[in-house]
């Protein structure tokens, strides 16, 4: 490793803040020599604690966020947040920006705040967001919030990343549960009822309650249920306390390095996919995909004898 790169990873772990915006560009973007930077932070990983905060658009997460980040700093924790948004159709950058409803953090050295485009991806993250809770890691903070793009049904990535996953749920919604509770319910280690003041928050939590009477889960964790109303900062404190009582029932009961080991088979899988894709994208160009879906349309050759050939290409290179 050249002396520069060494310099540029001393810097990322003393927690410079110039050094990890550019490290975190580098990854993002996937700009030459990302992969080698990711392999020389990876050993100083492993010390923060990883919260998801995921729900339904307008549940509050970003302001959920913002009071969490200001506990943590209370208790001298140093914070790390990725805010994962929608991407702009123009720019390909993130749509909403939540740093601007973070701007009370701006001057404090002590949190560090990017916001990520999902440029397409489904499930509530972006592509990278793994590698950049891991530059974070790196970079000492003891804390990484994510807050996700507030999706819906199919936001449930985060739970193959997260060390603890919130899951915040605004009464008035529709029908409430009923309308998110395929998949998103069932990755909740700790249920939030934001925006509590408002008519309804009971029957959410009646709701919530008659759900898990119906299922015991594998770790037999029963998530709790935390009322906040979080542009008052009321029950910031509950959550986090029902945080750290999680943490203290995945050590207690030797769960978290099975967790970790569940979290990592799966990204596995997912890096593989995403590398085989890269290799496949490499061999056959644009204009070659073109040909060959014409040639299916018109029926002259099937795709998955094409898929064969492809993979078998792969092989032999």
């Amino acid at each position: 490793m050249n002396h520069d790169i060494q310099t540029w990873i001393e810097q990322v772990r003393a927690g410079d803040t110039r050094a990890l915006a550019r490290a975190i560009s580098d990854v993002e973007n996937r700009q030459p020599g990302w992969s080698e930077l990711l392999k020389a932070l990876f050993p100083h990983t492993g010390k923060a604690r990883i919260l998801g905060l995921t729900g339904a658009p307008g549940a509050g997460k970003s302001t959920l966020v913002n009071q969490l980040a200001k506990h943590y700093r209370k208790d001298n924790q140093t914070v790390g947040i990725i805010a994962v948004d929608p991407t702009s159709p123009y720019t390909g950058g993130a749509i909403l920006g939540d740093r601007i409803r973070m701007q009370d953090h701006y001057n404090d050295p002590g949190i560090y705040i990017r916001s990520m485009a999902t440029r397409g991806s489904l499930g509530g993250l972006a592509r990278t967001t793994a590698d950049v809770a891991t530059v974070l890691d790196a970079s000492g903070r003891d804390r990484i919030l994510i807050e996700t793009v507030g999706v819906g049904q199919d936001e449930v990535d985060i739970v193959r990343l997260a060390d603890v996953t919130v899951v915040i749920l605004v009464p008035g919604m529709g029908d409430d549960v009923q309308t998110i509770k395929a998949g998103i319910m069932e990755i909740a280690d700790i249920f939030v009822i934001n925006k509590s003041d408002r008519e309804g928050a009971e029957r959410v939590e009646r709701e919530i309650r008659a759900m898990q009477s119906l299922d015991t889960r594998k770790d037999g964790w029963t998530p709790p249920i935390v009322k906040t109303v979080a542009s008052e900062g009321v029950g910031t404190k509950e959550l986090a306390a029902a945080i750290a009582d999680y943490e203290s029932y995945l050590k207690k009961e030797n769960l978290a390095f099975k967790k970790n080991v569940e979290n990592w088979q799966e990204r596995l899988i997912e890096m593989l996919r995403d590398a085989m894709l890269e290799k496949v994208q490499a061999q056959v160009d644009g204009g070659s995909v073109q040909r060959y879906a014409a040639e299916i349309a018109e029926h002259k050759r099937d795709p998955y004898t094409l898929v064969e050939e492809i993979v078998r290409g792969i092989n032999r290179s």
